[in-house]
């Protein structure tokens, strides 16, 4: 395990150390430099996101459900609470 340690002189941003695994420290700073960014900001990105409240990501939201209004049923004889009755009523066995 790696220890990275940060070190800022301005009001807004402190020093931070933190114990990161090294197989995931090496997989954040090689996508950090594909998006042409830095480590710092891809925490920070990954943080903003676990922070968020839930709710106020339009992908949070629940998909609406299909509803079938069609008419029909079980095959008569067919029990709906066993297995063996469906499999067999699927297979044609019955």
């Amino acid at each position: 395990m790696r220890t990275i340690r940060t070190y800022f002189c301005t009001d807004t941003l402190m020093k931070t150390t933190l114990d990161i695994h090294d197989e995931l420290l090496s997989k954040a700073k090689a996508l950090a430099a594909h998006e042409h960014s830095t480590l710092t900001a891809l925490i920070e990105d990954g943080l903003r996101l676990r922070l968020r409240k839930p709710g106020r990501s339009a992908s949070a939201k629940q998909p609406r459900l299909p509803i079938h209004r069609g008419k029909g049923g079980l095959i008569a004889g067919v029990d709906p609470t066993s297995n063996r009755s469906m499999f067999e009523a699927a297979d044609g066995d019955s």
